[in-house]
Order: structure tokens, then C-alpha cells, then sequence
């Protein structure tokens, strides 16, 4: 089956480059292989593995309907360049968050269609949340083994597939205004097709940023839309700060979660780079995480440098660790579930490269 998928996608391309003066089609792609070493207390047995990181294949392209009118659309695959089918990279059917992972060699990632013009963007299908894509502004170990939503710079919320806030958005509707001056509002809205959680709910989501030279912030805000029982509602602000040499960057984060994430949650994390010396970028973040209502708590921070041979392909190397109070079945911080009742650190260490066209 997907042997067949993939070679749909590759005939849609290369046919559709024979009709490019009624739609600009352009194949795309992400590669990100590293060897990781990986120390984990009192969870599994530490390993030394090769890991493909949101490995993608996929087709993007747009055709002007006149009026400045644009039919626009994305179709994008995961796939896995150190498993074969029929097992994902971890293992297991979900990840640490709870969250859905690939079990196979080809898998669904954002897969939209829709119009642009005078009023922005409008997409509907399977999209990335503002709350998402906002987060991936200030990780520039994003889509690597080293990226801040694995390792407890940001919160659950920035990862996963589903209908309940997660970083991918099922069965939703998304609104991206135009740029003005530098200001953008968006807004998403999704459609409830899970009948077996007895609620009639339609998660949505609202974020605002700025962006002009070197600087950007943004804000967000995101809710399920059920009863008090099952409510989840977050918000978080950041930006960054690039003065050429070295950059700055930070988010705050917040939510109430009687469900998925459980209770009262904040985040925080900062972050500083130093660009293009002696042709090396040097990374380090550091974040913290705590429940208010059951004093669970852990500290994160990653530390990576990163070489760029061209505007596509990178080299990287990194430690990134998270350092929990308390973890384990149950616990309602999900970055701290590997690491066992008693607590304690998981450490990764990563080489990789990484390749996008």
C-alpha cells in the first residue's frame, strides 16, 4: 500500500510538470538522520540508535484562478530512512504525550486544500496549529533529534495528531490574514468526528504575531471546547529577538487540562544563539515545567552546535536533558513518564544531518 502511495505521489508530480502553465507544482522534502545515545533513569535500557526525525516527502503548488484569486494545496507523507514498514522509530503505537506515532514506513502529515487572495489564506483538511507553527519559529533545532518539543522546551501542545488541540489538527478549518505591516491574525477551527468521547465539541484556536526586521512575537490561544470534566485550554506567549550574530528567544506557556495533559501547567523557556561564527551556529536552551496543583516540576536544556554546508543541508551535535521531580505512570507532566515513579534525568546525545529540498 505504500509502495503505491509513493508512487502516486511521484506520478502527480511529474504529470503535473507537463500542465505547469495551469498549476505550479513543486515536489518537497526533509531528511534528518542522526545517531542518538540515550541515558534514561529508571526507564528503559539506554541505547544507541539511529533515528529519522519527521522524515517528509511531499507536493505543494498553487493555480491562479484571475482576480487575485489562488487555488492552493498540500500533500505531505512521513517516512522512516533507518526502519523498514510495519514498525515505528520508538517501537511502540504512541509516544511519550500519548500521542499516535508511525507504525509504518509512509505516513499522513499536514494534507490541505484551499484559496488565497485579498482576504489571506483559508485551508481546510489535516494543518498545523497557529499554536504549532509559532513554536517552530523560535526552534532552530526544528524537525532535528535535538528539536525543544521532545525535550521539555515546549509543551505537548506543539506535538501529535488529533482533534483535541494537538500540534496537528484533524477534520479543521484554517484562517491566515494577509501581512499588515508586519501584523498577522489567524484562527482554526475543527469539526468533531470522535462520537465515542459523549461530547459535542469543536476545538478552535486564535494567534496573533508581529514580525519586523530581526524581531518577532506572537501570542495564542487554544481550546476543546468541552464541559469543565474534560476541558483543556492553553496560552502562551514569545518571540525572538536576531541581531545577526547572536539571537534571542523565549516562550511562556499555560494551560488548564482535565484530560490529556492533567491540571494547572505552565512552561517557560529561554534560549540564545550565536550565529555564523567561525562558520558554527552554538544553540542553548533552557526551560523549566511545574504543576501548580500537585508540585511536580522538571528542568530542561539543550545545548547544540550546527554547521551549514549550504542554505539546505546541516550538521549538528547536541546534549539535551530534562531532569523531572517525579514521573511514572500517571503523572501529570508527560515530558517525565520515562523516566519512572522516583523521578530523575533522561539525557540524549545527538549527531546528525539533516537535508531539505
Amino acid at each position: 500500500m505504500n509502495k503505491k502511495l509513493l508512487a502516486a505521489l511521484m506520478g502527480a508530480t511529474l504529470a503535473a510538470g507537463a500542465g505547469v502553465a495551469a498549476a505550479d507544482v513543486q515536489l518537497v522534502g526533509h531528511i534528518d538522520t542522526s545517531i542518538d545515545a540515550v541515558d534514561v533513569d529508571g526507564g528503559p535500557a539506554d541505547d544507541i540508535n539511529l533515528h529519522c526525525t519527521t522524515c517528509s516527502l511531499g507536493v505543494k503548488g498553487s493555480e491562479d484562478l484571475g482576480n487575485g484569486l489562488k487555488a492552493i494545496f498540500f500533500i505531505d507523507f512521513q517516512y522512516n530512512t533507518t526502519e523498514r514498514g510495519g514498525r515505528s522509530s520508538s517501537g511502540n503505537a504512541s509516544d511519550a504525550f500519548g500521542n499516535e506515532v508511525a507504525t509504518d514506513s509512509l505516513t499522513d502529515r499536514d494534507q490541505w486544500v484551499g484559496l488565497s487572495g485579498p482576504f489571506g489564506q483559508v485551508r481546510v483538511g489535516t494543518i498545523s496549529t497557529l499554536y504549532k507553527s509559532h513554536g517552530a519559529m523560535i526552534d532552530p533545532l526544528y524537525r532535528t533529534a535535538l528539536q525543544g518539543r521532545d525535550h521539555g522546551l515546549q509543551s505537548p501542545m506543539h506535538s501529535g495528531a488529533g482533534e483535541e488541540l494537538q500540534g496537528r489538527a484533524t477534520n479543521t478549518i484554517r484562517w491566515d490574514s494577509m501581512d499588515y505591516n508586519g501584523v498577522k491574525v489567524g484562527a482554526h477551527y475543527t469539526l468533531d468526528n470522535n462520537e465515542t468521547d459523549g461530547e459535542d465539541s469543536n476545538p478552535y484556536g486564535v494567534g496573533a504575531s508581529y514580525e519586523n526586521g530581526g524581531l518577532l512575537v506572537f501570542g495564542d490561544y487554544m481550546n476543546n471546547d468541552q464541559n469543565d470534566a474534560r476541558m483543556t485550554a492553553g496560552w502562551k506567549v514569545g518571540g525572538k529577538y536576531d541581531m545577526g550574530l547572536f539571537s534571542f528567544m523565549g516562550q511562556y506557556e499555560d494551560f488548564d487540562d482535565a484530560s490529556t495533559f492533567n491540571d494547572d501547567v505552565t512552561l517557560w523557556h529561554v534560549a540564545a544563539g550565536v550565529n555564523g561564527l567561525l562558520g558554527m551556529n552554538i544553540y542553548v536552551g533552557i526551560g523549566h515545567g511545574d504543576n501548580d496543583d500537585t508540585k511536580e516540576d522538571y528542568t530542561a536544556w539543550t545545548l547544540a552546535v550546527s554547521h551549514n554546508f549550504s542554505k539546505n543541508t546541516t550538521v549538528y551535535v547536541g546534549h539535551a536533558q530534562y531532569d523531572c521531580s517525579s514521573g511514572g505512570g500517571g503523572s501529570t507532566l508527560a515530558i517525565c513518564t520515562s523516566v519512572g515513579v522516583g523521578g530523575g534525568e533522561n539525557d540524549q546525545t545527538s549527531f546528525g544531518l539533516k537535508h531539505t529540498f
